[in-house]
């Protein structure tokens, strides 16, 4: 009798060397026959998204499909043999082989739903980098919640499929009973369900999007990233902030990126004793100052605003076109800077500096 023949656990050495170099050879070609089928299917993808990139794809998809590949001629492999009286139990009506086998169908489904889900990122790639070419930052906006959207339904099917092949349970009363399952989930996540319909709303209404400056709740920052369930905004300290959908949806969100102008005020408060002689010239100064910056600015306004027994109220607005907070601020230090010097020429006080303290240290005697 050849040695090959002799059987061990219901199956002879054959097999199992067969089996065993099965999955061997499938280790140590996976990288290779992964690539070549992938290169294959980039063919197709390739008639879809002509510029897209054969290294990014290979990159994104490769390694999923490798472990999808080896657990699929793994398991089949296994499937192969017979399985060993000696193991063979039944567990509240199922035998340890049907129990088994659905966990292997279980691992296949679950390798294959990781491959989907890279699919998903490689195709959000491709449409982010579209969209980087358009200046309508809704596309860029779109793309991502799409995407974490299609992942999240993704998900939600592979644990019904999981569920469907391990337990054989009827997907229509899985559905039914998920539905009272979610109903009291609902319930019970509440800020969570709705910060999601908060998602959509942001969505929809686009009263932001990634990369504008935004103000809520005395928080400012760059918005980073729109989820399904939070918004992320990077301040001006470098730190991220997590802000839920919900809170941006019920608070006042001040868009500056959105804004058409920008606004400075200067608010000059004059000693009231300076002469009405010198407060025209200094009217008249503020405006020759800001009509010679006026090559950012748009229509501006110098005028006293009042006057009552605290001092002289001058006030200097002007507006430019939203341009960055750096140029903003250089135009507004250069103003800033020309209006110091017109009050040092013109020996202006202000308000409270003539304004003197005297204390009595006489002590009348009786």
């Amino acid at each position: 009798m050849n040695f090959l023949d002799h059987v061990y656990f219901n199956n002879t050495l054959r097999s199992y060397f067969i089996v065993g170099g099965t999955i061997v050879l499938a280790l140590l070609l996976k990288r290779y026959l992964s690539r070549y089928l992938v290169s294959l299917f980039f063919r197709i993808v390739k008639r879809v998204w002509k510029t897209v990139s054969k290294e990014s794809f290979v990159n994104l998809v490769v390694g999923p499909f490798e472990w999808f590949l080896v657990i699929l001629i793994a398991v089949f492999a296994i499937d192969k043999l017979t399985f060993p009286d000696i193991l063979l139990y039944t567990l509240y009506g199922h035998t340890t082989a049907d129990i088994i086998a659905r966990v292997g169908t279980g691992i296949i489904i679950a390798s294959f739903i990781l491959l989907v889900l890279r699919l998903t990122d490689f195709i959000a790639f491709v449409l982010e980098e579209k969209a980087n070419q358009t200046p309508d930052a809704r596309d860029n906006q779109l793309v991502v919640f799409l995407r974490d959207f299609l992942k999240v339904i993704i998900g939600i099917i592979g644990i019904l499929l999981i569920i469907k092949a391990c337990f054989n349970q009827p997907l229509g009363n899985l559905l039914t009973g998920l539905s009272i399952v979610g109903a009291a989930l609902a319930l019970g996540a509440k800020e969570s369900l709705e910060n999601l319909i908060a998602s959509f709303i942001i969505f929809f209404d686009k009263p932001f999007f990634t990369g504008d400056t935004v103000k809520v709740n005395n928080i400012t920052g760059r918005v980073e990233k729109i989820g399904l369930r939070s918004t992320r905004i990077l301040t001006g300290d470098k730190t991220i902030v997590t802000m839920p959908n919900k809170q941006m949806v019920d608070s006042i969100v001040d868009n500056w990126s959105m804004r058409t102008q920008r606004r400075a005020e200067i608010k000059l408060e004059l000693s009231v004793k300076t002469p009405v002689a010198k407060t025209e010239i200094i009217i008249a100064g503020l405006k020759k100052i800001v009509s010679c910056n006026s090559e950012g600015l748009l229509p501006y306004s110098v005028f006293l605003k009042e006057i009552n027994k605290n001092g002289i109220t001058i006030i200097i607005e002007y507006f430019t076109e939203p341009i960055p907070l750096s140029e903003f601020d250089t135009i507004k230090q250069t103003i800033n800077l020309q209006i110091k010097k017109l009050l040092e020429d013109n020996a202006i006080e202000f308000a409270g500096e003539a304004n003197t303290i005297v204390i009595n240290n006489d002590i009348k005697e009786n």
